[in-house]
C-alpha cells in the first residue's frame, strides 16, 4: 500500500507539471499571436512594406501564418514533441541554437548572482542577530530596507551614469569589448554592474528573513535550557539555531530561484547584456513566435520544477504535510 501511494503520489506531480507546462505554452501561443504587430517585419525586415498581397499570402502561407490559430498551435505542438522548435524569424536560425547560444551568459550572471545572494544573505542575517538591535543591526536594517525598495532599472541607470560615463571605470554593456572574446578580465569588468545590481536588489529581502528566522530559534525554549546548562551564545547560535535554520533555507534557495532568474532578465535588458532575459524581451518585441514560446516554457520549467523541489524539501522537514498529501490521494483513488 505504501508502494503504491508512493507511486500515485509522484506520478500526481508529474501529471500536474505536464498540465502546467501544457497550459502555459497555450496561453504563450494565443496571447502572443492576438497582440498587435506584425511577425513578417521580424522575418523579412523592411522588405514587407514592399510585398504585394499575394507575396505577403505566399510568406504567411511559408512561415504557417495563415492557419486558424488553433491549427497553428497543434501544428507547433507536434513538432515540437519531435523535437522540431522551429526557427527564429529574427535571426534566421534554430531555436535551439540561439538559445544556446545566450545560455550561457545567464547562467554565468544569474547562477554567481545567485550564489553570493544568499551566502551574503546568511553571513549578514547572522550578523545582524547577533548584534540584535544594537548600532550595527539597525544601520544595516535601515540601508538594506532603502536599498531593497530602489527599482532595479533606476539602479542600473545610476550605476552606469556614476561608473561608465562619468568615471568611465567599468563599461556599459555587453559581455565583453568586441575584439575580447576569450578575454576573461575583460568579461568579469563587464559583469560587475550588472552583478552588483543582481545581489543587492536581492540581498536584503533573504538577509531579512534569515535574520528573523534565527532570531525564532535564539527565543525558543530550548535555548533558555541550553543557557541555564552554561553553554555560550557562539555555540548555542551556530551549533544549535543556525542548524535549526538550514533545512528552512535551503527551502527557501529552492523557491527564489524564479525571483532571482526575473530580477536577471531585468538587468540583462538595462545592460544590453546577451543572455536570455535580453533575448526574451527581442522575441516579445518582434513577435519572434517559435523563440518567445520556448523561451516562456523553458521559464516555466525551471518556475514550476523549484517550487517542487521547496515543497519537497518542506515535506522532509515536516513528515506532516507529505502525509496529508498522501491521505488526499487516497481518498481520491477510493472515491
Amino acid at each position: 500500500m505504501k508502494k503504491k501511494n508512493y507511486f500515485l503520489y509522484y506520478g500526481r506531480k508529474l501529471l500536474i507539471f505536464l498540465v502546467s507546462v501544457l497550459v502555459l505554452s497555450m496561453t504563450v501561443f494565443y496571447i502572443s499571436r492576438l497582440a498587435p504587430g506584425d511577425p513578417l517585419v521580424s522575418y523579412y525586415g523592411d522588405r514587407v512594406e514592399k510585398m504585394s498581397p499575394q507575396e505577403r499570402e505566399w510568406a504567411e502561407e511559408k512561415l504557417g501564418l495563415n492557419d486558424a490559430l488553433h491549427v497553428q498551435y497543434v501544428h507547433w505542438l507536434n513538432n515540437a514533441l519531435h523535437g522540431d522548435f522551429g526557427i527564429s524569424y529574427k535571426y534566421k536560425r534554430d531555436v535551439m541554437e540561439v538559445i544556446g547560444s545566450r545560455l550561457g551568459n545567464t547562467l554565468i550572471l544569474g547562477g554567481i548572482g545567485f550564489v553570493l545572494v544568499f551566502v551574503l544573505a546568511l553571513l549578514l542575517g547572522i550578523l545582524c542577530a547577533w548584534y540584535e538591535n544594537r548600532l550595527a543591526d539597525r544601520i544595516i536594517c535601515k540601508v538594506g530596507t532603502v536599498t531593497s525598495c530602489i527599482p532595479e532599472f533606476w539602479f542600473s541607470l545610476m550605476l552606469i551614469l556614476i561608473f561608465s560615463i562619468e568615471l568611465k571605470w567599468l563599461p556599459s554593456s555587453g559581455s565583453y569589448t568586441i575584439g575580447k572574446e576569450g578575454d576573461v578580465w575583460d568579461r568579469v569588468l563587464h559583469l560587475i554592474l550588472p552583478m552588483t545590481i543582481v545581489v543587492i536588489s536581492h540581498l536584503w529581502y533573504y538577509a531579512y528573513m534569515i535574520r528573523n528566522k534565527i532570531l525564532e530559534e535564539v527565543r525558543a525554549d530550548y535555548v533558555l535550557l541550553a543557557k541555564s546548562k552554561g553553554l555560550g551564545k557562539r555555540r548555542i547560535v551556530f551549533g544549535h539555531c543556525l542548524r535549526n535554520i538550514l533545512p528552512s533555507y535551503l527551502s527557501i534557495m529552492a523557491i527564489s530561484v524564479p525571483h532571482v532568474l526575473g530580477g536577471t532578465y531585468i538587468v540583462e535588458t538595462v545592460f544590453s547584456y546577451p543572455g536570455i532575459g535580453t533575448l526574451s524581451y527581442e522575441s516579445a518585441r518582434y513577435k519572434d513566435y517559435n523563440l518567445l514560446m520556448v523561451l516562456c516554457i523553458l521559464s516555466g520549467i525551471l518556475v514550476i520544477f523549484c517550487n517542487m523541489v521547496a515543497q519537497t524539501i518542506n515535506e522532509q522537514i515536516d513528515p506532516r504535510i507529505k502525509g496529508e498529501e498522501a491521505l488526499e490521494t487516497s481518498e481520491v483513488v477510493k472515491i
